[in-house]
């Protein structure tokens, strides 16, 4: 089973894609979409619309796991990101409705065991789960590849996480 997991953002957008079968992970590809500051905001989704539907026709993903958005201090910035995520959503909507979403604490507690782990420890062991040489960089890639670990990790009970 191919997962693309994403990590929503207006100016980089993370993006990983695993290969799961059984218990094995392995890394397919990781990285960014990236918008430019300043340029129009239509233009910056536009951008990332096109990027996730490259994706989608390099990589065929079976499933689609985003990272829930959360923010409480800067409400401009939120709606920004959320704005990508919808971008990014409606991308994948248009080919599957095998969407999936994880909050931020449930993908620390899938990758780490514990709900507050900072992202180091997430980096860590992201790289150990996959097996990989080093630390995916940049965070965004990173965090990307760890929702699509924790999609992977649910697959039995993966219509809990399903998009409605």
């Amino acid at each position: 089973m191919i997962i693309l997991g994403i990590d929503p953002g207006l100016a980089t957008m993370g993006y990983g894609v695993i290969e799961a079968e059984g218990q094995k992970r392995k890394v397919v590809q990781f990285g960014t979409i990236n918008t430019r500051a300043g340029c129009p905001t239509p233009q910056r989704l536009r951008s990332i619309f096109q990027g996730v539907n490259q994706l989608l026709d390099i990589y065929a993903p079976d499933d689609v796991a985003f990272e829930e958005l959360f923010f409480s201090k800067n409400v401009t910035t939120g709606i920004a990101v959320a704005q990508a995520r919808g971008a990014a959503l409606a991308a994948v909507a248009a080919r599957t409705d095998n969407v999936y979403e994880y909050t931020p604490m449930q993908i620390k507690q899938a990758i780490t065991g514990y709900g507050g782990a900072d992202k180091g420890q997430m980096q860590r062991m992201v790289k150990a789960l996959l097996g990989m040489q080093e630390i995916a960089r940049p965070d965004d890639a990173a965090d990307a590849l760890a929702v699509a670990l924790t999609h992977a990790n649910s697959m039995n009970m993966k219509k809990l996480f399903k998009i409605q």
